[in-house]
């Protein structure tokens, strides 16, 4: 085991890799010289890290987008907070327009729940999610109503990724239950891993996003103190959750999904440990550029 001495020196290495990634390159000219030459551009980061807007869902859409902004987010899954399926579609194009201008895309929305087999409020919700501009909804449906999902699926061409939410699920609680119910279905139709939920529920993380393959279609990125409590919720790499060998994973397998950050505590004031943890995530990628 590490020491904490090491650990905390590990993590700041990852904290300031994250932020060197993600700030400007500035040019520096001494008196009467030539500007200094910019440093290389880092490499791409090969996992698309973004958040789900649901860590902002005390702020109205304006000032969601720009604390997304401040966090220099570029992939963002939107909660029906920040963009209303009541809305008329020309509203929901132009909130979507809002967070395209801030230069932010759109990897998702939801989660969406079904509860009964009801095709016209399915099929609301995949207009809704079409006029976003959202090519996948995560969603958490009855399985009686996957066979309608399937459909809505193939008909919109818009992916479903069924979320897992733990013990208290009482459909999926884990990715497992989900990969079973779906294996012979439309290859759109896969799984949104939250990782905190999926080893709350006794997943292994790290063996469940092989044996998962091209059905993860987005995951969700958490940490906790405390493996078996959803109250437990810390700052991403403050926790216990395997989150270094997660992205190895993830990027061994050529996850081309969306790797979004669902900060759930601190709802008044969430950026700061926004902030922590998307630099943690982004450190981690860095280093496996």
């Amino acid at each position: 085991m590490q020491s904490s001495s090491s650990s905390l020196s590990r993590r700041s290495l990852l904290y300031l890799a994250g932020v060197a990634v993600t700030l400007p390159l500035v040019p520096v000219a001494g008196a009467g010289a030539a500007p200094a030459q910019a440093a290389a551009t880092p490499r791409p980061l090969p996992l698309k890290i973004g958040v789900a807007s649901y860590s902002l869902r005390k702020f109205p859409r304006d000032k969601a987008i720009a604390a997304l902004k401040q966090l220099r987010v570029k992939y963002v899954t939107i909660k029906d907070v920040h963009l209303a399926r009541t809305d008329t579609p020309e509203q929901i194009r132009a909130a979507r327009k809002e967070f395209e201008d801030a230069g932010i895309t759109i990897m998702g929305g939801g989660t969406l729940t079904w509860k009964t087999p009801d095709e016209a409020g399915m099929r609301k919700d995949f207009e809704y999610a079409k006029a976003a501009g959202m090519p996948l909804v995560v969603c958490s449906p009855a399985p009686d109503t996957l066979d309608l999902l399937e459909k809505m699926v193939k008909e919109f061409d818009i992916k479903a990724a069924i979320h897992n939410h733990g013990t208290e699920d009482p459909w999926w609680p884990a990715p497992s239950d989900v990969l079973k119910k779906i294996d012979k279905r439309d290859p759109r139709v896969g799984v949104c891993m939250d990782i905190g939920h999926a080893t709350r529920a006794g997943a292994d993380v790290v063996k469940t996003i092989a044996l998962a393959g091209p059905r993860l279609l987005d995951l969700h990125i958490k940490d906790l103190a405390d493996g078996t409590s959803r109250d437990s919720q810390v700052e991403v790499g403050r926790g216990i959750l395997p989150v270094v060998a997660v992205f190895k994973e993830l990027v061994r397998t050529k996850f081309q999904g969306h790797v979004s950050l669902e900060y759930e505590i601190n709802a008044d004031d969430p950026v700061p440990g926004m902030l922590e943890s998307l630099s943690y995530m982004r450190g981690i990628a860095a280093t496996l550029a």
